[in-house]
């Protein structure tokens, strides 16, 4: 029998980057840097009911920049949630079947404790006070609260991207507390390329004069630095050939080309939107403690060096899902995963799906990948 939940202290919070329901839990939170947090709030989404036996619970487990609004319109923008193709009414996920669990990571501006946050020993914003997080505390911070939601044991963690990073972490830290992972588009390890295309996007914060040394709250964000790192992080998330049959060579709003340094192209004007877009709803800290928390991660360093170590303990089961035109996390780092799984003796299946949209494929209209994940759910009942 699942444990009863504790009642929820709900409270709405308005701010720039959104409403957002959230809970304060009690700490202390001792994270792998050494630092400890005391109480924290969590933001977080919840869909259907919990079963009688606890046996339904699915927590999804969001990428770098998203937000615990998985299957519903985000309070502010109104936008649909992220995850709408995956999660939903008649989707492999399926709150009339399910109950779904989304929370905003630690160290994120949606809700969650982070570096936007108040630190409550000065009464200002953290900035860079904040103690630098990894996956594994931003697991650990879900697992607290699961133990508020009264959810003793979860059916599966899903997850894409960095979202499938925490899938990979919470079977490896909680290995009684997990069913089946579903790891899609992702890794257990950050390579060096990766690790440099997140310094250029730092740097770019860092070097803007707004930045203040992350203390900029009480003035103007480090908006141009911002802009600058998610343009080139967008770039990874995309492939040569879907860039190409969307822009081409195509020149933007013009006959000619305007021997300048304006847009000229659609794919500058499209990386400019992305960019500009993404100010108004990001904090400029939150990107700077993610992105080191994803380059830190590396899940075999955590269990001696060898990636087997990790799922020796559990008896989860595991779905990885890659994708061909992939360079960000490529189908052999899923292959590795896969390796080390077998000689874990784990159960897991595997496959590869073709899309011309490279790492975002995860988030498009892919009925392959809902194929997938709903037999790999429904095999596990």
């Amino acid at each position: 029998m699942p444990r009863q939940p504790v009642r929820t202290n709900r409270r709405n919070v308005d701010d720039r980057y959104g409403l957002a329901r959230r809970v304060t839990l009690p700490g202390p939170l001792r994270l792998d840097g050494g630092a400890t947090l005391g109480a924290i709030d969590i933001a977080y989404e919840t869909y259907g009911e919990i079963a009688a036996d606890g046996g339904n619970a699915i927590l999804i487990c969001h990428a770098l920049t998203g937000d615990q609004h998985v299957a519903s319109a985000h309070p502010r923008t109104g936008k649909p949630g992220w995850w709408t193709r995956l999660v939903g009414p008649g989707k492999p996920i399926d709150p009339a079947r399910h109950f779904v669990i989304c929370s905003n990571v630690l160290g994120s501006c949606m809700g969650s404790t982070g570096p936007a946050s108040v630190d409550p020993s000065t009464g200002q914003p953290w900035g860079m006070r904040f103690p630098v997080i990894t996956i594994r505390d931003m697991v650990r911070a879900q697992a607290l609260l699961l133990d508020h939601l009264g959810v003793a044991r979860l059916l599966a963690v899903v997850g894409g991207s960095m979202g499938g990073m925490q899938a990979l972490s919470w079977p490896a830290t909680f290995p009684d507390r997990v069913g089946a992972a579903v790891v899609i588009a992702s890794t257990a390890r950050h390579s060096a390329q990766n690790i440099a295309f997140h310094e250029v996007g730092r740097q770019a914060i860092m070097a803007d004069p707004n930045w203040q040394g992350g203390d900029y709250h009480r003035g103007d964000p480090p908006s141009a630095g911002l802009a600058v790192a998610r343009m080139a992080a967008h770039i990874t998330y995309l492939s040569e050939a879907g860039l190409t049959e969307k822009f081409g060579r195509k020149l933007q709003a013009r006959d000619a080309k305007g021997f300048g340094f304006d847009a000229d192209f659609q794919v500058e004007s499209y990386l400019r939107h992305q960019g500009l877009s993404f100010v108004d709803r990001f904090d400029a800290n939150s990107y700077l403690y993610i992105t080191r928390a994803l380059d830190y991660f590396d899940l075999a360093e955590e269990h001696g060096g060898l990636l087997a170590n990790a799922f020796r303990t559990t008896a989860a089961r595991f779905c990885l899902v890659s994708f061909d035109t992939d360079w960000l996390y490529p189908t052999a780092d899923s292959r590795t995963i896969v390796h080390a799984l077998n000689a874990a003796g784990r159960a897991v299946s595997f496959v590869e799906l073709s899309s011309p949209y490279g790492h975002d494929a995860f988030l498009l209209d892919s009925p392959e990948l809902n194929r997938v994940v709903d037999g790999f759910l429904r095999g596990g009942r």
